[in-house]
């Protein structure tokens, strides 16, 4: 039997230390890096503090030549003696330490899990570290900012959200995984898609389709479009979280295949469209790993109203807020096209928005067999 020894009533455990990679050793020593600034500005004698970028829209700008976002060189400075910043520079300090303690124990942990490993009564005072998980979200983004380390080099991970079906093998962790072969829910796209984590093994689609929604995602599935079509079929549950969008992007720039979005004619839709192509404002410092600016938009169109011959019982009146969001999304640069003006403006006049799903009114499957066919032979996208 193994004996535990104990120290004060309390089980004394052993840490054990992991043999790290080259990419761990640097986000280490960024970690490092970080806290030795603390502590030499301490010791001479000056307040303590952070210089972290500022992830706000007037520190965003878009590269025309890169047809992407970037983060300006904006930064906010977090000192430990101000009453205001004191406590969100306890917090970096303290993801921090804790991605440290993940990196060197070879482990990762769910970005809920950082927060329950950080979270506790501070000593002398009844207040907690971190309130609620919303607190700790944009603390772990500064602290990728600031270190100029990806979330999943921190070893952290987000929740799955998204699927992937078709002609493709990839090794996952290890395990080879044939995609035309995954049945009705197909692969699950994992939170971290770095090329240490999958691999791509054999491919032979021609393009990818990557569509909003999960329930449009299963109509193309079940009936086998990537099949007849030739092509990867994707999901990201709504608009496509971290590990979905670098794995398009991936497959984009490394297997050299199209990618077409089939998203919903709403604001909502248009904003998805931009995250997938230019990258997002609150991450923009992630863009040129997952933005893909050669995204074609093949989504819902505010002319196919008439052009489907749909019924009034499809159309969703805008709301105040579609139409606030509509109006700001046409001043982005990116969509300073005229196409995308007319369409945004059409939507507007129209006064509703379409889902994908209007199409069923049609056919259970027209989507699938006269709907994406022919946008694909007519190669009637927007850019």
């Amino acid at each position: 039997m193994a004996k535990k020894a104990r120290r004060n009533g309390a089980t004394a455990t052993t840490t054990k230390t992991a043999k790290l990679s080259k990419a761990d050793q640097k986000t280490l020593g960024s970690i490092q890096g970080m806290a030795d600034t603390v502590v030499q500005t301490a010791a001479r004698s000056r307040a303590p503090h952070l210089e972290v970028p500022s992830r706000s829209l007037s520190n965003v700008k878009y590269n025309k030549s890169k047809k992407f976002i970037e983060m300006g060189s904006g930064k906010n400075r977090r000192e430990l003696f101000n009453l205001s910043q004191a406590k969100s520079y306890m917090q970096t300090l303290l993801v921090g330490k804790g991605c440290k303690q993940l990196i060197e124990q070879g482990k990762t942990t769910s970005i809920r899990g950082l927060y329950y490993l950080l979270k506790h009564t501070i000593e002398g005072i009844k207040e907690e570290t971190f309130d609620e998980q919303k607190d700790c979200d944009p603390i772990i983004e500064d602290v990728e900012v600031t270190l100029s380390a990806l979330r999943e080099e921190l070893h952290l991970y987000a929740k799955n959200a998204g699927s992937m079906v078709g002609p493709i093998t990839l090794v996952d962790s290890g395990d080879e995984i044939d995609c035309s072969r995954m049945g009705s829910g197909g692969y699950s796209i994992p939170s971290i898609a770095e090329p240490e984590v999958v691999q791509f093994k054999k491919n032979s689609a021609k393009f990818i389709l990557h569509v909003e929604k999960d329930t449009v995602w299963r109509r193309f599935n079940e009936d086998k479009f990537w099949r007849e079509h030739n092509c990867i079929l994707t999901h990201g549950g709504g608009q496509p979280p971290r590990g979905v969008r670098r794995l398009l992007n991936r497959m984009h720039h490394e297997l050299k295949l199209p990618v077409y979005c089939l998203l919903d004619n709403d604001p909502w839709g248009y904003y998805i469209y931009s995250v997938i192509k230019q990258g997002s404002i609150n991450l923009a410092y992630e863009s040129k790993r997952m933005a893909i600016p050669n995204a074609r938009y093949m989504g819902m169109r505010s002319k196919d109203y008439e052009r489907c011959e749909l019924t009034p019982s499809v159309r969703i009146s805008l709301n105040d807020n579609d139409v606030k969001r509509a109006n700001q999304i046409k001043n982005y640069p990116w969509f300073n096209k005229k196409p995308w003006q007319n369409e945004i403006d059409l939507m507007l006049k129209n006064g509703f928005k379409l889902e994908v799903e209007a199409l069923i009114s049609k056919n259970i499957s027209y989507v699938t067999e006269e709907y994406v066919p022919q946008r694909l032979q007519d190669r009637d996208f927007l850019d």
